[in-house]
């Protein structure tokens, strides 16, 4: 395939990127470089000559035009977003631009593609999130069907943008697919997230924090595993279908923290923050925190043959040597001015 991604420097969108590249895709990384984006994360495909990096700005509709031309791509997989639930609280117009407006112009900029080409075949891949659906109780799994209840201007901002691309496609035909994922995490997460925030303050003898008591339940899904899922549905989902993709690792975040703290415990024999369990702090819960996702995904296992190849416990052990033997990777992001545990809090510091 020829490939469009946007946010391709990220988390999710630079494993799709190495994915599609080992797999013989051509694709166009189309990404405006914000604080999370991180082109070290690309450099084993830097120089390949089917990768092409694009720095635009996903609001710059004329810019997508014109990438949209030059690539004559077969799909479009849209992760471009802001992402930080606390920093949504913070600050939500950079959500609302970047989830709702961004989704808006490439929305527009595929459209003019398809009215200008003869591109019968494409589609637009919008990549969005479970916590559209808001908070579950105890029990129960977020389907397909489930109605959305977003509680955070993140969730809400990418809801807004579901529902963009839903219209595109009834409206103007646009051949849209939607993907809604539980929690990624796996190798080059950026450390404002909770299993790096784990990590790098457990070597830093640094408090660990935790919101509330721990409590609050998610499906935690390896990132390389949703990267093959995104490509699948890339090439192969049905036209105005919506697939959840999870883990199916449901795990509370106290029981995340200490299996992680575990593993730390196994793997630095020699550390002096040993138990490091005992550095875990709760701190005040944030605003809107739901309690608890879980993902249903019986649909992609049934119609497109996918599942997780990654438990929980594998998963979670390979992550943390992956930042034990890449230290330079996130000593370089330190070094740019971020604190991995400066965010958690952030919107109950006043």
């Amino acid at each position: 395939m020829k490939l469009i991604v946007t946010g391709g420097a990220g988390f999710i969108g630079s494993a799709v990127v190495r994915q599609a590249i080992a797999a013989g895709h051509i694709v166009h990384n189309v990404d405006k470089l914000t604080y999370a984006a991180n082109l070290a994360n690309l450099a084993n495909v830097d120089d390949h000559e089917n990768y092409h990096f694009h720095r635009h700005d996903i609001c710059d509709q004329a810019a997508l035009t014109e990438i949209f031309e030059s690539a004559q791509p077969d799909a479009l997989m849209h992760l471009a977003a802001e992402t930080h639930v606390d920093r949504s609280i913070d600050g939500p117009r950079d959500f609302i631009e970047t989830n709702i407006v961004g989704t808006y112009s490439l929305l527009e900029a595929a459209r003019c593609y398809i009215a200008n080409t003869s591109a019968e075949n494409f589609r637009f891949h919008h990549v969005s999130t479970d916590e559209v659906y808001g908070s579950l109780g105890p029990t129960g799994e977020f389907t397909e069907t489930s109605p959305y209840q977003p509680n955070s201007p993140y969730s809400a901002a990418k809801a807004s943008s579901d529902m963009l691309v839903r219209a595109w496609g009834e409206t103007f035909g646009l051949p849209v697919v939607i993907t809604n994922c539980s929690n990624n995490y796996g190798p080059y997460q950026f450390p404002e997230k909770l299993i790096p925030v784990v990590i790098l303050n457990a070597l830093a003898g640094k408090k660990i924090p935790v919101y509330g008591k721990g409590e609050n339940v998610r499906d935690w899904l390896y990132v390389e595993d949703h990267a093959a899922a995104l490509l699948l549905v890339s090439e192969k989902g049905k036209i105005g279908e919506l697939y959840n993709i999870g883990g199916r690792a449901e795990e509370s975040n106290i029981n995340l923290v200490k299996t992680i703290c575990r593993i730390l415990d196994e793997e630095l024999a020699d550390s002096p923050h040993r138990p490091h369990e005992n550095l875990i702090e709760f701190v005040s819960d944030r605003p809107g925190h739901d309690l608890r996702y879980a993902i249903n995904c019986d649909k992609i296992e049934k119609d497109l043959g996918w599942s997780p190849n990654t438990n929980i416990d594998n998963g979670l052990r390979h992550t943390v040597r992956w930042y034990l033997q890449n230290e330079q990777w996130w000593r370089d992001i330190q070094n740019r001015g971020f604190d991995a545990g400066k965010r958690i809090g952030l919107a109950n510091r006043k």
